[in-house]
């Protein structure tokens, strides 16, 4: 071996580094367009008939109180004209602030559909006239869940139903519906309504859970 040669230093290989991006990290991923979480907008699935459906409505921020006595008398006459379309049945509705909770039937994915639209657009164009107002109301399309046992059903009803209590309960120097049986809510229905002569049943009379 020629006094000039060298043997080949071995070196450990290292794992070659490539940058990258995404992943799990401290402020990664599109920043949150509202406080709360937005429904998401892929296809829904197919309606089952003999599931209801809760569903809700929030309003944008820059929206009305949806209880305040005019308001809501407007919200009431819509939830009537609705109540009863075809294929399509309003059960149960609790109105809260900026928010809406409703129990539905509804017998296809197209009764649905049709009935969900026809809802959403008389609410909007009613509380923005009586609001004073334009443009957009809700501020998300609605959020739904089926119904599939019944205690499924009932937990839900209950939920709709108690919903301002589940809210912190209503301060009735601020708010004019508060109370136990607030009329903004579907506590006093059927005969209670009927002795109220508060105007056309909010709601499906001939399936009420």
């Amino acid at each position: 071996m020629p006094a000039w040669y060298h043997p080949p230093i071995k070196m450990k290989p290292k794992q070659l580094r490539l940058p990258t991006w995404g992943g799990k990290r401290a402020g990664a991923g599109r920043k949150r367009k509202s406080p709360v979480p937005l429904v998401s907008h892929k296809k829904r699935p197919e309606h089952v008939a003999r599931f209801p459906l809760h569903v809700v409505l929030r309003v944008r921020k820059d929206g009305p109180r949806l209880r305040a006595k005019p308001v809501f008398a407007e919200i009431r006459a819509a939830l009537a004209a609705c109540a009863m379309m075809d294929g399509f049945r309003l059960v149960h509705f609790s109105v809260q602030s900026n928010h809406l909770h409703l129990i539905v039937e509804a017998d296809s994915t197209g009764a649905l559909t049709r009935g969900m639209r026809g809802l959403t657009v008389r609410l909007a164009r009613a509380v923005n006239r009586a609001a004073g107002r334009s443009g957009r109301l809700f501020g998300d399309t609605y959020f739904s869940r089926p119904l599939k046992t019944p205690a499924e059903v009932r937990r839900a009803v209950r939920y709709v139903l108690d919903n301002q209590m589940l809210h912190g309960g209503l301060d009735p120097q601020t708010d004019p519906y508060a109370g136990a049986l607030s009329p903004a809510g579907s506590w006093l229905l059927r005969e209670g309504w009927r002795r109220s002569r508060a105007g056309p049943l909010p709601v499906s009379e001939w399936d009420m859970i």
